[in-house]
């Protein structure tokens, strides 16, 4: 018993004519019969599917990837079109293919999630964008020219075309345009500035220094501000370089604790 659809044509040269193949599968019960039956349908319409990968082969995506995800969307439309309900197979497998491959992009090709809606806007702007370079050629399309061809609102717009320039990750060493020495993207990033902690330090001390005794408030000063050494500072003071010693550590040790319970009490 033959297998393969025959290759009657139909307006586009890989569209066989398999409508008779599709009643008999709709008749057939399960079994390597109905198996292969199904095999060749989907072999004759393969072409198609290859066809409608090819439309998408300029976004990033290799063709052989979109053909496989294209053959996924063949065997789909397939295993669901019912030919009593009186249409062609293409009309219901084109948008099947197409419905699948789109989905490809919109699940694996975006480097980060992007969410549906907005993904939508980009197709919408994309497609408005395209309409009218071809309708005004030498100049860009507005954002209100694009959000009246779209039917959208100009936020909108603007967030697809936001959008437009999101589809993939930029790596943080690529040089930046117009840069012959380097410079890279990652090098145009700020970064935390340690000073801002010495800032939260000095803010969190501020009254608690203010409350020591006059005479260990001298010496954290000219420790810490001053940067004179313990023996210079005894010198200064008439004391033992060991007493200004055990005062810094007293009072720091004071400070640090009347501190960490201010901020527990917070």
């Amino acid at each position: 018993m033959p297998t393969r659809a025959t290759a009657k044509q139909h307006p586009h040269d890989d569209a066989p004519d398999t409508a008779a193949a599709f009643r008999r599968l709709a008749a057939l019960p399960d079994g390597a019969e109905r198996d292969a039956l199904r095999d060749g349908i989907v072999e004759a319409w393969l072409p198609m599917a290859d066809r409608l990968a090819g439309r998408f082969r300029s976004r990033g995506e290799s063709f052989d990837d979109l053909r496989q995800v294209a053959a996924l969307g063949l065997v789909k439309a397939v295993d669901r079109y019912d030919p009593g309900l009186g249409s062609a197979f293409e009309s219901y497998a084109v948008p099947t293919i197409t419905g699948e491959i789109k989905r490809h992009f919109r699940d694996h090709m975006w480097t980060l999630h992007v969410p549906r809606r907005v993904q939508e806007l980009r197709n919408r702007v994309r497609g408005a964008s395209q309409d009218l370079s071809q309708t005004t050629p030498g100049g860009r399309p507005t954002v209100a020219e694009i959000a009246e061809r779209a039917g959208l609102s100009e936020e909108d717009v603007r967030a697809g075309q936001e959008a437009l320039e999101s589809f993939s990750a930029l790596s943080l060493d690529a040089a930046l345009p117009g840069s012959d020495d380097g410079y890279s993207l990652g090098d145009a990033l700020g970064a935390p500035d340690p000073a801002l902690d010495t800032v939260v330090d000095r803010e969190a001390v501020k009254e608690r220094l203010a409350a020591l005794p006059e005479r260990e408030r001298t010496i954290l000063y000219m420790r810490f501000f001053g940067d004179m050494t313990q023996s210079g500072i005894a010198e200064e003071l008439g004391i033992s370089q060991m007493h200004v010693s055990r005062l810094i550590s007293r009072c720091c040790g004071r400070v640090r604790e009347q501190v960490m319970s201010d901020a527990d009490e917070d």
